[in-house]
């Protein structure tokens, strides 16, 4: 990478004390091991909204899809002021390039799923998303996002990853210019990455490359749109298999009987848990080193982020 991604971040999360008790909630992961490849853009709503440290805290109420944000003991209602800020901040933030956002969890301003919402009543329902976080993927609905707490499943985890990597690759297509030579190249890199989350949005994908003709700048705003819709979609150990099942077709004539052998052993291994994408993944790479095989070295499916981040390694 020739710099780092840039990213929006809960502040707290990066240590800076924040909180309405003063304190933080510093996650090591993010910056210690994102943050080798991650540029933080640090927001807190409530600070930046003009309320204290320390402050009283907030919660949403009424409605979960239109709810309030109070004071929790004097029941004063803050959502104007909130909102007001929200929206002039993510309009600020188209500046930054953004790449993504990881949210705090649980936050009436910034958690972005199953927040407590209380109704007349007083009883919490977790149904809710922060007023920030909801301002924040209205503005940007396809950048990205999750919360710090959801990134300790390997699966979302490695989800959200590959996301922001695609995404700041495309944003490095876009910057050298809307040609379909640009267009092209990046959709062939990206081919069997797109495969592995959906065969058919790939298909579709390849399909308005090829009929793009003249008009690059309508084509990309549509391949952009299925490139994020695709990313979305789970990736699964059947399209996996898929995909590399496809990948040692191009080994086809290079490799002895032993060495397809060994590879459809791993296969095999894979299909039944036993080991982790990671693993069929490295041997077939190693087979593309050996071969030189041109149109695998330059897919992204095999190498879609930096091996320190040890993705792709749970069955």
């Amino acid at each position: 990478m020739d710099d780092k991604i840039r990213i929006g971040v809960s502040a707290c999360l990066i240590g800076q004390r924040v909180r309405f008790d003063g304190g933080h909630k510093h996650d090591h992961y993010i910056t210690n091991t994102l943050g080798e490849y991650l540029d933080f853009v640090p927001v807190c709503p409530e600070v930046e909204a003009g309320f204290p440290i320390p402050r009283e805290t907030f919660r949403l109420v009424g409605d979960p899809e239109n709810p309030r944000l109070v004071t929790y003991r004097s029941n004063i209602d803050h959502t104007d002021r909130m909102a007001l800020w929200a929206e002039k901040r993510v309009r600020e933030l188209e500046k930054e390039n953004l790449c993504g956002f990881i949210f705090k969890s649980n936050s009436p301003s910034s958690g972005l799923m199953r927040v407590k919402v209380y109704n007349p009543k007083g009883i919490a329902e977790k149904k809710g998303m922060g007023l920030f976080a909801r301002a924040f993927t209205r503005h940007f609905p396809l950048l990205p996002t999750e919360e710090e707490g959801r990134l300790n499943d390997p699966k979302l985890r490695e989800a959200f990853i590959e996301q922001i990597f695609t995404l700041k690759r495309w944003r490095e297509t876009l910057a050298q210019g809307k040609s379909m030579k640009n267009l092209v190249d990046f959709h062939a890199r990206h081919k069997l990455l797109m495969l592995s989350h959906s065969p058919a949005r790939a298909g579709l994908m390849g399909k308005l490359v090829a009929d793009g003709g003249q008009m690059p700048v309508a084509v990309y705003a549509r391949y952009e749109n299925l490139l994020i819709e695709t990313l979305r979609m789970k990736s699964t150990l059947k399209k996996n298999l898929n995909v590399l099942e496809h990948i040692l077709g191009y080994f086809k004539n290079r490799l002895s009987s032993d060495e397809k052998q060994e590879i459809l052993e791993i296969f095999d291994l894979y299909r039944n848990a036993f080991v982790p994408l990671i693993v069929p993944v490295t041997l077939l790479n190693h087979y593309v080193r050996k071969t030189c095989e041109p149109y695998l070295k330059l897919q992204v499916f095999l190498n879609p982020h930096p091996t320190a981040l040890k993705l792709r390694n749970h069955a």
